[in-house]
């Protein structure tokens, strides 16, 4: 009795340490809460027992390996699980060898006591080599009555035709905040987290349809600042508040040079913020404000360069001499044209 109460105190321990993302794990097809049609796609798939070989592509965070983990578990029992299917990711040595090495020995060998078939998942697919890619479109062919394979990937672009041609394909899209937001608040519940309503925007709005994101920042800012309110959910992610882009955008367009420069520094450095975020907030505030329209274009251009610039990692202090720059030129523009 006494053992039965310590290992369930052990389990209790280990499912309060495991991160929310793992902890809060859709485990069945039916707690998966987005891409309904697709969900019952697959069902019907493996109630009338013709799963085929599947390719679930699309942003991060949108549930594809939980829908295909549920999907496995729905087939397999838990005695089952570990002999019928093999799941590798990026992290596993996935080249050419291992193709035809492993992939090919658990596809191609017969289970002595279970009918059916076996599941082979790829996850993050587009990070198998061309070669690799190529040895496994035979492998997929030839054992097609013993095997399943799901691959899982980001983009769709870096899987080849051939394979593309092999699978039923399915997108997964960034998730809705509709969707987000009750499955967020049983979270809350649970968890017993203190969050505003701005905080819980300010989670939707920075995770962009990305359902891990929006818990691992839920998470970290409830333990780093123990209340989730926008501003501790921007802070912890170190992304610039509204006000602070408001702020920047008021100098750039009504202080002369010298002073928006230092003022835009310093509170660059005052709060640790990246030029690259502050010009993808700047971005779209440039949409909502009523410049003329070839004052805007010209705007944009010269935002969009930066932005490049700042990817082949160059000078953040260089490149926002020239983003305060092309404000001013705009803001002249405006005055000239007024």
């Amino acid at each position: 009795m006494e053992r039965a109460a310590s290992l369930e105190k052990t389990v209790a321990a280990k499912a309060t340490n495991l991160p929310w993302v793992e902890k809060y794990r859709p485990q069945t097809l039916g707690d998966l809460i987005s891409h309904q049609d697709i969900l019952s796609t697959i069902q019907k798939f493996i109630s009338e027992d013709r799963l085929p070989h599947l390719l679930l592509y699309g942003p991060p965070g949108t549930g594809k390996t939980s829908t295909i983990l549920a999907c496995a578990k729905q087939l397999y029992k838990d005695k089952e699980f570990g002999s019928m299917v093999l799941e590798l990711n990026a992290s596993d040595d996935r080249g050419i060898d291992i193709v035809r090495g492993p992939i090919l020995n658990f596809a191609s060998t017969r289970t002595i006591f279970k009918k059916g078939f076996k599941l082979v998942i790829l996850d993050e697919a587009d990070a198998m080599t061309q070669d690799a890619q190529n040895a496994l479109r035979r492998v997929i062919e030839k054992f097609t009555e013993n095997a399943r394979f799901c691959l899982i990937c980001n983009y769709l672009s870096k899987i080849i035709p051939a394979l593309q041609s092999r699978c039923t394909r399915f997108r997964f899209g960034p998730l809705t905040p509709e969707l987000m937001v009750p499955r967020l608040q049983r979270v809350i519940e649970q968890e017993k987290v203190d969050v505003s309503d701005d905080g819980m925007k300010g989670l939707v709005t920075l995770s962009n349809g990305d359902m891990r994101r929006a818990l691992n920042i839920l998470q970290s800012t409830n333990m780093a600042f123990g209340k989730v309110t926008e501003e501790t959910v921007y802070t912890c992610t170190g992304q610039p508040l509204k006000s602070d882009i408001a702020n920047i955008l008021d100098w750039m367009l009504n202080q002369d040079f010298t002073t928006a420069y230092r003022n835009i520094m310093e509170l660059k450095t005052l709060k640790g913020l990246a030029l690259h975020d502050i010009l993808t907030e700047i971005h779209l505030f440039v949409h909502r404000v009523d410049f003329p329209s070839s004052v805007r274009i010209q705007l944009l251009i010269k935002m969009a360069d930066v932005e490049h610039r700042l990817a082949a990692g160059t000078s953040e202090k260089i490149q926002l001499g020239s983003l305060v720059a092309a404000f001013q030129v705009t803001r002249d523009l405006i005055v000239a044209e007024a």
